[in-house]
């Protein structure tokens, strides 16, 4: 086995670089390596010289001249060509294509050769080789070999954009799918929550309708009542139980009331202020239910009826979910241009998670202590006066609610 490269009489022997796929033709002034199976030294020169000159690339051409040279040849090359004389004395260029075929598909394979007959040729062809050439038209050699890479580059950039159209379509496929599937999900997603959506309605119609039924029939017998507490303060006169009676009487008319305006979606209203002593609303709630009250009196501009309801919804939801009012108290904290009333229980707390929540319009949480609407009210009265109100976690456990209320000199202000 013999190389021959065309700037150099001298031949070379081959690299060891074996492989089946197709590195691709080199690019101009790189090297063109050719694998010649010829057993005829002077037809491999001829094939030499008529390479010479007429290709854009270094040519090295390596010559076997056997079976066994050529298969050597196949695992331990790495041609871009392969020429092949056609009749061998023992082996013949049909045989070398269907080995060449079986190890390196892609690359091309010409015969030249002396003499072939038409069929002959045409049967060459039919069976995948590449070209023939005849050695008598050797001048065809170099334009068949430019022309054979080129069709072998051409041929493997359409299989290249045929994968990847298949594969830009497989994708495309699967993309559908998944779009598809996406679909299904959200149209189901989309029918469960127009379910949820009519069943939350109507259970929202349902509680604005008992709420206003129920503000209705209580609003009777609260009216009855007012009227025999004036008329037993009349005939017996004035004491303090009928008169915390009328107050407590009076808080449940306005606490109807405001559950009818809720249930219409109204703000709560009827909101008069005034100059107020704080301390006695606080107080009075204390002694009412039996908690620890501040003693200080701060002095603030706003409607004692309604924070009187505030602080009564924030105590008994805080005695309810303590179990005793031993375990609730109030306290009172002065801050620049307001006052924090702080009512304070040892009971479970409130979750992270339910803080934001418990002020909401009929949210109800066992942990919150709402009941639904009480914390609601008492976040409008507040808002109303211009203040805040919160909840934090309590010191050891528990929960604080905090009231934050402006001060005459910030309204001043």
């Amino acid at each position: 086995m013999t190389d021959q490269t065309l700037t150099s009489p001298a031949n070379q022997v081959a690299g060891n670089r074996a492989s089946s796929s197709w590195e691709g033709t080199p690019g101009p002034g790189e090297t063109l390596r050719i694998l010649h199976l010829e057993d005829s030294e002077l037809d491999h020169e001829l094939v030499v010289l008529n390479l010479a000159g007429d290709l854009p690339w270094t040519v090295e051409v390596t010559r076997v001249e056997d079976e066994a040279g050529f298969h050597e040849a196949l695992e331990t090359s790495q041609p871009h060509l392969i020429l092949s004389d056609f009749a061998l004395p023992s082996y013949d260029g049909l045989s070398a294509f269907r080995a060449a075929h079986e190890r390196l598909p892609l690359v091309p394979f010409i015969i030249v050769t002396g003499a072939m007959g038409e069929e002959v040729a045409v049967d060459t062809l039919r069976q995948g080789v590449t070209d023939y050439i005849l050695k008598q038209r050797l001048e065809r050699l170099a334009p068949a070999v430019r022309r054979a890479l080129n069709e072998v580059e051409a041929r493997i950039s359409r299989e290249r954009a045929e994968q990847a159209v298949r594969e830009l379509n497989t994708s495309l496929q699967a993309r559908l799918e998944e779009v598809e599937r996406l679909r299904n999900i959200a149209e189901r997603q989309s029918q469960r929550l127009e379910v949820q959506a009519k069943q939350l309605e109507e259970a929202l119609n349902m509680q604005k309708t008992f709420l206003a039924e129920t503000s209705h029939e209580l609003r009777t017998p609260l009216t009855a009542l007012h009227g025999y507490l004036r008329r037993a303060e009349r005939e017996v006169g004035g004491s303090q139980t009928l008169l915390d009676a009328q107050r407590v009487a009076e808080n449940m008319t306005r606490l109807v009331n405001d559950l009818l305006q809720l249930s219409r979606g109204e703000l709560v209203q009827s909101i008069e202020m005034h100059f107020m002593n704080l301390g006695n609303v606080l107080r009075q709630v204390g002694r009412d239910f039996g908690v620890r009250a501040p003693e200080e009196s701060p002095e603030i501009v706003g409607d004692p009826g309604r924070l009187t309801q505030v602080f009564m919804n924030l105590v008994t939801n805080a005695v309810r979910v303590s179990g005793s009012p031993d375990l609730v108290h109030m306290e009172v904290a002065h801050r620049p241009g307001e006052v924090e009333v702080r009512v304070v229980d040892r009971g479970p707390g409130v979750p992270d998670p339910i803080k934001p929540r418990i002020f909401d319009k009929f949210y109800r949480g066992k942990e919150a202590g709402s009941a639904g609407l009480g914390l609601t009210i008492a976040q409008q009265v507040v808002v109303a006066h211009g203040g805040s109100i919160d909840v934090i976690d309590t010191p050891g456990g528990g929960a604080t609610f905090r009231v934050r209320l402006p001060t005459p000199d910030e309204e001043d202000e």
